[in-house]
């Protein structure tokens, strides 16, 4: 089985046209584990991340313009999480968590969402491409973190701020082969379309909707070990489920990447707009002014005698 026939690390798009149904199905293996290997993260920290970027690429993957990011983001002022991004731009995935492993470690290992983060919220913000006549611009949606998982938090930012009936199942695994252990997560989203032709019903306002309710149950009946097994492919995946349906449409998206996007030039031109008085501040015992990157866990040292030519 190649990786482009179970579209590992690729979405995959479908959609149900009689059903008014569009959907992602993602799974992350090399790339998350390029992204994971940057930090040393503890087990819990690991899981949450991974379905954190699973959540961004299936939402990402929605964006119809190159050039667009959509940016997760979990936050709070004492859990032992303590803030958690992720983004997506381009078919380039990145993220990162802050935690304190003192609080991490009164926790048990199946801590819930709460146990982790506390009181906090899910910040998740589209930045379209294009003219805002045209669908484009940036659009924030604030959520609290509340449910049992990060899925359940990113479903109520759907239901609340896009009044958006939407199903999201994410699974974390590890499993190991001859290439050893790694970390393999897979995501899943269906949403129920409004029809939003004058004089016709909006769906969105009936989450009870008779074609929602259809489809909504077929997609409840994916498995975990489903969702994260490598060597099942995608498209067989929507095929349990909807093979019954009149007619399923499916495209591959953008493949994904580890894509950090610290780069020295523009760390010394982001650098070189703070006034020289500023500049002499930041300087370390070397003279140089280092700048870490939180995504990649790389240190970029820039020598303020640089800076003056």
């Amino acid at each position: 089985m190649t990786q482009s026939e179970t579209y590992t690390d690729a979405p995959l798009r479908f959609s149900i046209p009689q059903m008014h149904a569009r959907g992602r199905v993602v799974r992350l293996d090399k790339v998350l584990n390029d992204i994971l290997s940057a930090h040393a993260y503890p087990p819990i920290v690991e899981r949450t991340l991974a379905e954190a970027l699973v959540l961004t690429a299936l939402l990402g993957a929605t964006l119809k313009n190159a050039g667009g990011q959509l940016t997760l983001q979990a936050q709070t002022d004492n859990g032992a999480i303590a803030m958690l991004v992720c983004d997506y731009k381009d078919g380039d995935l990145r993220g990162y968590a802050q935690f304190d492993l003192a609080k991490l470690a009164e926790l048990p290992p199946d801590a819930t969402l709460f146990g982790l983060f506390g009181k906090g919220y899910l910040a998740i913000t589209f930045d379209r491409s294009g003219a805002p006549d045209e669908g484009g611009g940036r659009y924030q949606g604030i959520v609290p973190l509340e449910g049992e998982s990060l899925s359940a938090a990113a479903s109520s930012y759907f239901a609340q701020s896009e009044q958006i009936p939407t199903l999201i199942n994410v699974a974390v695994a590890h499993v190991t082969d001859r290439d050893g252990e790694r970390c393999v997560a897979g995501g899943f989203l269906i949403q129920h379309l409004p029809e939003g032709e004058e004089g016709r019903e909006r769906l969105h306002v009936r989450m009870d909707h008779p074609e929602w309710e259809h489809v909504s149950i077929l997609a409840s009946t994916l498995s975990a070990t489903e969702l994260a097994d490598p060597s099942l492919p995608l498209e067989e995946i929507v095929w349990r489920l909807f093979h019954e349906e009149q007619q399923v449409r499916i495209e591959a998206g953008l493949a994904l990447d580890k894509g950090c996007r610290c780069d020295p030039d523009h760390i010394r031109s982001v650098i070189a707009r703070f006034p020289a008085s500023e500049r002499a501040e930041m300087v370390d015992e070397t003279g140089d002014i280092v700048v870490n990157c939180e995504f990649c866990s790389r240190r970029f040292p820039i020598s303020l005698a640089s800076m003056a030519n």
